[in-house]
């Protein structure tokens, strides 16, 4: 089995190469899901010489069946709602308020951890770009482009460096346009497709958007 990519970086690299089409425009912006997906796409927003930052999503799990998503919340204070779990389940609004309430508070603090004081992006109009590190099932990255579009953004582009096949194709019903650079089958999980996929830590992603910042405000996103 030959692995595609040496580390999140070179998928990254990889991935901007196929995103061409959307360099130098005034309006894209480039989101990562953290954690995994920022050094991905720091390289792609690098590359195309867009503005990166971070669009986090939290599950909402059934209460007692945690595993059991009956929803997620995300950045900008989006809520989905999995209408046919909570429907089958019975699930009183009240459950899903506290539930959701836990959760917003554990995004706010990982926002916090990685922008600082700096407000979210404006997405309203933009030709938003999600990266990630890979797709297994797309369920999170579905929950993105889903309370994404609540923020009406002109076009969303899913993007990633390797996915199952199916799930590519099942998320081009949800997003403008889906650039998967590598897809495999059998799939199995996006760890057995990179030769380094160590975990990427807090800190990690908080330096990628504060080198970011810095590479703009210094007048280019592709420093050497």
């Amino acid at each position: 089995m030959v692995l595609p990519y040496r580390d999140r970086e070179e998928a990254g690299q990889v991935l901007a190469g196929m995103l061409v089409a959307y360099a130098d425009q005034p309006d894209v912006l480039v989101l990562g899901l953290p954690r995994g997906g920022a050094p991905v796409a720091y390289e792609v927003a690098r590359a195309l010489n867009a503005p990166l930052d971070v669009f986090l999503v939290r599950k909402l799990g059934v209460p007692g069946h945690e595993e059991l998503a009956m929803g997620a919340i995300a950045s900008g204070g989006v809520r989905v709602l999995n209408d046919e779990v909570v429907r089958m389940l019975s699930i009183p609004e009240r459950l899903i308020d506290a539930a959701a309430a836990r959760e917003q508070q554990r995004l706010e603090e990982r926002e916090r951890a990685y922008r600082g004081d700096r407000p979210p992006p404006e997405v309203r109009g933009r030709t938003v770009i999600l990266v990630d590190d890979g797709l297994a099932t797309g369920s999170t990255m579905r929950a993105a482009v889903i309370a994404l579009r609540q923020q009406h953004p002109s076009r969303v582009v899913v993007a990633v460096p390797i996915a199952a096949p199916s799930v590519c194709n099942a998320l081009s019903w949800l997003a403008d346009d889906v650039v998967c650079a590598e897809t495999r089958e059998p799939f199995y999980a996006i760890s057995i497709w990179y030769k380094d996929f160590r975990q990427t830590t807090d800190g990690e992603v908080r330096d990628l958007l504060e080198r970011a910042a810095r590479e703009r405000a210094g007048g280019s996103g592709k420093a050497a």
